[in-house]
C-alpha cells in the first residue's frame, strides 16, 4: 500500500471511530443507527474517492469495519473514539475540506437523529464537533 492510500485507510478509520461515539454518546449503540451509518457510506461517502484499501476494496468501507468492531470489542468508550478523531483532525486539517466537514457534520445529524431524535449525550457531541470543524 502507497502513502496516499495509507493516508486515506487512516482517514476513514478516525471517521469511523467519530461515528462510532456519536451513536455510543448515550452508552448504546442501536441498530438504527448502524443501519443510518450503513445507508449514508453508500450513499455518499464511497463516493469521496477511488482509493482502495489493501484488500482492493473502496477505502470508505474502512468506516463500517471500524465502526462494527468498536462496537463489538466496546473496548474504547465514545469519549475516547471522540478524542482520538480530534487529535487525528488536528493534525490533518488540510485533509478536511470545507465540504468534507458539511458531510462529516451530516453523517454525525444522521445517525444522532436516527433513534428517536437526538438525546442531551448527542447534541453535547454535536456542539463539540461543530466547535472543532470550525477552528
Amino acid at each position: 500500500m502507497n502513502a496516499t492510500q495509507n493516508i486515506a485507510v487512516t482517514f476513514y478509520q478516525n471517521l469511523g471511530k467519530l461515528f462510532y461515539a456519536m451513536a455510543a454518546a448515550d452508552k448504546v449503540v442501536r441498530k438504527s443507527e448502524y443501519d443510518s451509518l450503513r445507508k449514508i457510506v453508500k450513499s455518499e461517502w464511497l463516493d469521496v474517492d477511488d482509493i482502495e484499501d489493501e484488500f482492493g476494496a473502496d477505502a470508505a468501507f474502512q468506516i463500517e469495519i471500524v465502526f462494527d468492531w468498536l462496537d463489538y470489542k466496546e473496548e474504547l468508550n465514545a469519549e475516547e473514539c471522540f478524542k482520538q478523531f480530534e487529535d487525528f483532525f488536528n493534525e490533518n486539517k488540510s485533509r478536511f475540506t470545507d465540504k468534507m466537514k458539511q458531510l462529516v457534520w451530516d453523517t454525525c445529524n444522521t445517525i444522532a437523529g436516527a433513534f428517536s431524535g437526538k438525546n442531551k449525550s448527542e447534541l453535547m457531541m454535536l456542539g463539540r464537533l461543530k466547535l472543532l470543524l470550525e477552528k
